[in-house]
């Protein structure tokens, strides 16, 4: 398959737009109406007796959007097929890899052992982003399904930290794991941070 063909500038672009798209419906939900407001209103805890307004984030949005149309609906689906993706991609390869080489055939190992690298790099951040958003979703289902049970702060603190942390260690990953991202981080940083002109020649 000429991955070249599937993959042109033009999809690629298509790909990434819609993501945007789709992460600004779902994010600006609440916004149009999705929210805890009019409950608030109505039961007069708005405002308490001292005149300060709560604010809380599970006080203000509401629960059934958090774990119906933005876990169950947008985080989850997705995970899970992308998490059957890898599973065929390692297999696929593992298989490509076994197989034995004939002298009128060139070693296919080293191309193979390439995709192997860079499809365990972008493993690596499903997995930290599972990792990182998983534990507020599900204490979010806590909250929706069990309105009773207690959830520690500090859980919920670690959560929050985790969600945040997912966005600065992916730069991370991707500089060290995969060579081009390595390379173009590091221009960036010559450029922007130490000032320096990033060009080959500018040691000359």
């Amino acid at each position: 398959m000429d991955y070249k063909r599937v993959v042109t500038p033009r999809r690629a672009g298509t790909a990434v737009l819609l993501c945007w798209l789709v992460s600004i419906i779902v994010g600006l939900a609440p916004m149009f109406g999705w929210n805890n407001l009019q409950r608030l209103r109505d039961n007069g805890s708005l405002i308490t007796d001292d005149l300060l307004v709560t604010c809380e984030f599970e006080t203000v949005i509401s629960m059934d959007y958090m774990v119906y149309f933005n876990f169950f609906g947008w985080v989850l689906p997705p995970l899970l097929l992308m998490l059957a993706i890898y599973t065929e991609i390692f297999y696929m390869i593992h298989k490509q890899l076994n197989k034995k080489v004939t002298a009128s055939h060139t070693d296919p190992r080293r191309y193979f052992g390439k995709e192997l690298k860079l499809a365990k790099s972008l493993a690596l951040v499903l997995l930290l982003f599972a990792v990182s958003w998983l534990p507020l979703h599900i204490l979010n289902c806590i909250t929706l399904f069990c309105p009773a049970c207690q959830k520690p702060v500090f859980l919920i603190y670690i959560a929050i930290i985790l969600t945040h942390g997912n966005s600065a260690v992916n730069p991370i990953v991707y500089a060290f794991r995969i060579k081009k991202f390595r390379t173009a981080f590091w221009k960036i940083w010559k450029q922007y941070v130490l000032c320096q002109d990033p060009s080959p020649h500018s040691d000359k």
